[in-house]
């Protein structure tokens, strides 16, 4: 299974083979993509590419001929941003809320109806509008990400200066400008204090303010949590109060950092200090207090 989030050009036959090869890796018959409601146009691509794959053979009883078999589902998936985690998207699959479930067991072992499930994201590189030339571009892991913003995203639009880059997600971190020069893969980003996540890029000028950008990140937590532990539902609307109050937080953040790292129920939780941690970073004595 794999949830598909399209940006610019989304090139839905590739996704498609992707997801195919999965399923011959690991021997499985029956794949499903989940596409999120909000996309319309992606949805009907993906849908688009499935017959096409079946027309062509590609999918179907008896794939070119060898014994293999493969079909493979388009399913509009729910708005949430965590149904995106493992969990709750088999859950949401299965008919029912779209919430994390504790782990073990994992969904390899007991996935979707019970049978061993894999799950993937799929999505390229994606360039937020404030580029100069923004969409999606497929790159290499290991690529410099300097690279991906000058050359392929030729900096900013009307010359503006990048002041801090967001990456892999929401809640996948932020560089500085001038630390730019980091692989584009979980290992080097993660010693940023930043995720791979989806590759999504965000540039931000000086035209948003560190509070602006602080305010944002605590305000889609708090919408954005499932709700199902207490540790991220409670805890991101007191980020969020924090943030709006527009004071350094101190002590609290810090009880309350390691709070959500350590006792949220799934990933969701547990990205948001490293997230905010790497935003203090990026923009240094701007936000005094919420560093690490």
């Amino acid at each position: 299974m794999a949830p598909v989030h399209p940006a610019g050009r989304f090139d839905a036959f590739r996704a498609l083979a992707d997801r195919r090869g999965a399923c011959f890796a690991c021997g499985a018959g029956q794949g499903l993509v989940l596409v999120r409601s909000e996309y319309p146009a992606a949805l009907a691509r993906m849908r688009e590419a499935v017959g096409q794959a079946y027309a062509c053979g590609h999918l179907g009883l008896s794939v070119h001929g060898t014994t293999t078999s493969v079909d493979i589902q388009v399913v509009d998936g729910a708005g949430s941003y965590v149904a995106g985690e493992e969990t709750a998207l088999i859950a949401s699959l299965e008919g029912g809320r779209g919430c994390a479930r504790p782990r073990p067991p994992y969904p390899t072992e007991h996935g979707l109806w019970d049978a061993p499930t894999v799950v993937n994201n799929a999505e390229p590189v994606s360039l937020s509008e404030r580029f100069a030339r923004p969409g999606c571009y497929e790159v290499e892991l290991g690529t410099s990400v300097q690279r991906i913003v000058t050359e392929l995203g030729g900096g900013l639009k009307d010359g503006a200066e990048l002041v801090a880059l967001q990456i892999g997600g929401p809640l996948g971190g932020f560089l500085a400008a001038d630390s730019l020069d980091v692989l584009l893969s979980e290992a080097e980003l993660s010693a940023w204090g930043a995720a791979l996540g989806h590759a999504g890029l965000v540039a931000f000028d000086e035209r948003v303010t560190p509070e602006e950008v602080l305010h944002h990140v605590w305000e889609f937590a708090a919408a954005e949590s499932c709700g199902a532990c207490s540790p991220c539902r409670v805890g991101s609307r007191r980020g969020l109060d924090m943030a709006s109050a527009g004071t350094p937080p101190g002590q609290e953040w810090e009880r309350l950092s390691r709070l959500l790292a350590e006792a949220s129920l799934c990933a969701f939780g547990r990205r948001i200090p490293p997230a905010v941690h790497s935003l203090a970073r990026a923009y240094g004595d701007r936000l005094a207090g919420w560093g690490p």
